[in-house]
C-alpha cells in the first residue's frame, strides 16, 4: 500500500524571484544562495500515487508540469499584490487557563478489510483536492502560518473573525485594467493583543525538586570520524493523510499534519508523535485553520520492524472514535501562546518524556518563529495522558535561550539534550542530566569550552555550538551497529536536511552530509529517524509544506565509512 519515488533527480535551483513581499524578501535574500543560470531539470511529470483502496496521495517530488490539455491556454487573471494591515484587537485571557481534556476512548479494532471506513457515520468516502503544485522553495522561503493567513487561532464567538474581507475589489482585468497592470488589494488582519485577566482553575502544585547541582567535569571533543557516505535516497511511503497506506484522515481523523518524531517506548513498539494536525475540512496546501479541527499535537503507535514496508501506524490515542486527541494542551491564541509542539521523546523504564516548546507567535520571516519556553511533559500511562512540568522549563527571556527546539536522548548514565534557539536559524547547543534527574533543572550540566559547567556557572547562557552552520529541528541517536552518534538536521542556508556522525555527543562532529535536497523536495523539512534504523539503513520521517503530511524516507549508508 506503499510508494517509491522514481530515481533521485538532479538538482534543481531555487528561482531567484521569490514569491515573497517587503522585508520578508529583503531577509530571504541575504539568507538564501542566488539561483545560477541553467538549472537541471525537475523530475519527469507522474500522476500522483495511489493506494492499494484506490485513493489518490501526494508526491512530494519536485516535478515538471503535467501536458497541457489540448486547446487554447485559459485566460490569465491580472496579478494581485496582497497588501496585509494589522488591526489590533484586544483579548482578555483568562490566567491560569482551563485546565487540559484528558478524556480518552479506547480504540476499536480496525476492520479486517483495510479499505473498510471503520467510522462511516463520522467520515464519509469523499475525496479532497490532491492536485497540490509543488512550490519551487523551500521551508527557509516558505512562509509560516502566520504569514500567509493559515494556522490561525480560533476566536472567541464575542470577538470579530479573525480576518475581515478585504476593502478592496480588483476590477475585472478585461474592462477595468486593459493594460494588465497589477491590483492592489489591502487586507486587514487582526493582531490579538492579550491582556491577562482573573479566571480559569490552576493546576495541581507540583513539589518543587530538591537542588543537586553536579559539579564541573572535563568534555573534551574527540577526533571525527569518516564522512558519512549516502549512496541512495527512497521514498518509501507517505505516512498520513488521505491516499496514504495508514488512511490516518478516515481513521483518526488526521488529514493533515507534520513532524513524526518516533522513540521506542518499550520493546517492539515506537511512538509517533506529530505536530499541528487537521482534520475533516482541511484541504492542502499548508496548514489548516482553527475551524478545521486543529489540534496542537497527537500521538500514534507502531510496532512493524519491516520499514522497507512502510511505517504503519496501529493506533492513536484518542478522545473519541476515530478521533486522534490532542495530548498536550494549548491556549491557541496568538501573541500568547499560538500552539504548543514536541520536539522529542524518549522513555526511561516506564515514563515516557516528550520536549516541548510553546510557541508565542509566528514571524513573517520564513522559517522563524518566537517561543515562550521550552519544556519536558511526562506519561506514567504509555503516552495516553501526559504533564507539563513545572520546573523543568527554559524561559526564553529577551530570545536569547539557546534550549528552545530541544531533542534528548538517553544514553548510559545520563541523558543528553541537544537544543537550538526558536527557529531554523540557530546553532546547536549541548547539555546533560542524570537519568534519575531528568526534571530537575539544576541537576543539568551544560557542555561550554571542552567541560561540562552545572547550571549554577555558565551553564545554558554560555553553552558552546557542538557543530558549525545553522540547524532546524534537529533529530540525534545513537547507533549501536556503528558506535557513532548520528545527528540530521534541515540546514536552510544549503537547501538540504542533511547527516552528521560523532564518536561523542560533544563531536567533533563530521562534515555534513545532505540526506535530502529540498531543491529535489521543494516543501521538504523536518527528518525524524526511526531508532530502528541501523548503520547502513538510515530511515526518517520528512514532511512537505504544501502537502502537509508526513512521509518515511529510507538512506543507504555506505558501511564502511
Amino acid at each position: 500500500m506503499g510508494f517509491r519515488s522514481v530515481a533521485r533527480p538532479r538538482r534543481s535551483e531555487i528561482p531567484a524571484a521569490l514569491t515573497l513581499s517587503g522585508s520578508v524578501a529583503a531577509v530571504a535574500a541575504l539568507l538564501l544562495p542566488a539561483a545560477t543560470a541553467g538549472a537541471a531539470p525537475l523530475a519527469p511529470w507522474a500522476p500522483p500515487p495511489v493506494n492499494s483502496c484506490g485513493e489518490t496521495g501526494y508526491d512530494p517530488l519536485a516535478r515538471q508540469q503535467p501536458p497541457a490539455p489540448p486547446g487554447p491556454p485559459p485566460p490569465q487573471s491580472n496579478p494581485t499584490i496582497h497588501i496585509p494591515v494589522p488591526v489590533p484587537q484586544i483579548m482578555p485571557v483568562p490566567i491560569p487557563g482551563p485546565l487540559p481534556d484528558n478524556t480518552r476512548v479506547d480504540q476499536q479494532p480496525l476492520p479486517e478489510d483495510p479499505c473498510t471506513n471503520p467510522c462511516p457515520d463520522i467520515r464519509d468516502d469523499a475525496k479532497p483536492k490532491t492536485d497540490v503544485p509543488a512550490p519551487q522553495d523551500d521551508p527557509a522561503t516558505t512562509p509560516d502560518p502566520a504569514a500567509t493567513g493559515t494556522g490561525e487561532p480560533p476566536q472567541p464567538t464575542t470577538t470579530p473573525p479573525t480576518t475581515t474581507p478585504p476593502t478592496t475589489t480588483p476590477p475585472p482585468p478585461s474592462t477595468n485594467n486593459p493594460l494588465g497592470l497589477p491590483q492592489i488589494q489591502i487586507d486587514p488582519q487582526t493582531e490579538p493583543i492579550p491582556i491577562p485577566v482573573p479566571g480559569g482553575e490552576p493546576p495541581e502544585p507540583q513539589p518543587a525538586p530538591t537542588p543537586d547541582v553536579q559539579p564541573a567535569a572535563p568534555a573534551p571533543v574527540a577526533a571525527a570520524p569518516a564522512k558519512p557516505q549516502v549512496q541512495s535516497l527512497d521514498l518509501v511511503d507517505q505516512v498520513t493523510g488521505h491516499g496514504s497506506a495508514n488512511r490516518t484522515d478516515m481513521r483518526w481523523s488526521v488529514d493533515g499534519t507534520d513532524l513524526g518524531l518516533i522513540w521506542e517506548t518499550k520493546p517492539d513498539q515506537v511512538a509517533v508523535v506529530f505536530g499541528d494536525t487537521f482534520g475533516k475540512g482541511w484541504e492542502a496546501p499548508g496548514a489548516g485553520t482553527g475551524d478545521q479541527d486543529w489540534r496542537s499535537n497527537t500521538i500514534a503507535y507502531s510496532s512493524n520492524h519491516d520499514l522497507s514496508q512502510g511505517l504503519t501506524l496501529d493506533s492513536f490515542v484518542q478522545d473519541s472514535r476515530c478521533h486522534a486527541a490532542q495530548i498536550l494542551d494549548s491556549r491557541k491564541i496568538a501573541n500568547f501562546e499560538i500552539t504548543t509542539i514536541p520536539t522529542s521523546g524518549f522513555a526511561i523504564g516506564d515514563r515516557q518524556y516528550l520536549t516541548y516548546m510553546s510557541i508565542n507567535r509566528w514571524s513573517k520571516i520564513p522559517g522563524m518563529w518566537w517561543t515562550n519556553l521550552g519544556g519536558i511533559a511526562w506519561s506514567d500511562d504509555n503516552g495516553r495522558t501526559w504533564t507539563k512540568s513545572q520546573w523543568a522549563q527554559w524561559d526564553n527571556l529577551f530570545g536569547a535561550n539557546r534550549f528552545q527546539v530541544s531533542t534528548m536522548v538517553p544514553h548510559d548514565d545520563y541523558v543528553y539534550m541537544f537544543g537550538t534557539p526558536n527557529g531554523r536559524m540557530g546553532f546547536i547547543g549541548l547539555g546533560r542530566v542524570p537519568k534519575d534527574q531528568v526534571l530537575n533543572k539544576s541537576a543539568y550540566q551544560y557542555w561550554v569550552n571542552g567541560n561540562w559547567e552545572p547550571t549554577a556557572g555558565p551553564g545554558q547562557l554560555l553553552a558552546t555550538s557542538i557543530a558549525d552552520g545553522m540547524a532546524g529541528e534537529i533529530s540525534v541517536r545513537y547507533d549501536q551497529d556503528s558506535k557513532l552518534w548520528q545527528m540530521t538536521y534541515l540546514d536552510v542556508s544549503k537547501h538540504q536536511i542533511v547527516l552528521r556522525t560523532a564518536t561523542e555527543p560533544q563531536g567533533t562532529w563530521s562534515a555534513p552530509v545532505p540526506l535530502v535536497d529540498t531543491d529535489d523536495y521543494p516543501a521538504a523539512y523536518g527528518g525524524f529517524m526511526h531508532p530502528w534504523s541501523t548503520g547502513k539503513d538510515l530511515y526518517f520521517t520528512m514532511s512537505a509544506w504544501n502537502s502537509y503530511n508526513v512521509y518515511l524516507m529510507h538512506a543507504t549508508l555506505d558501511p564502511a565509512h
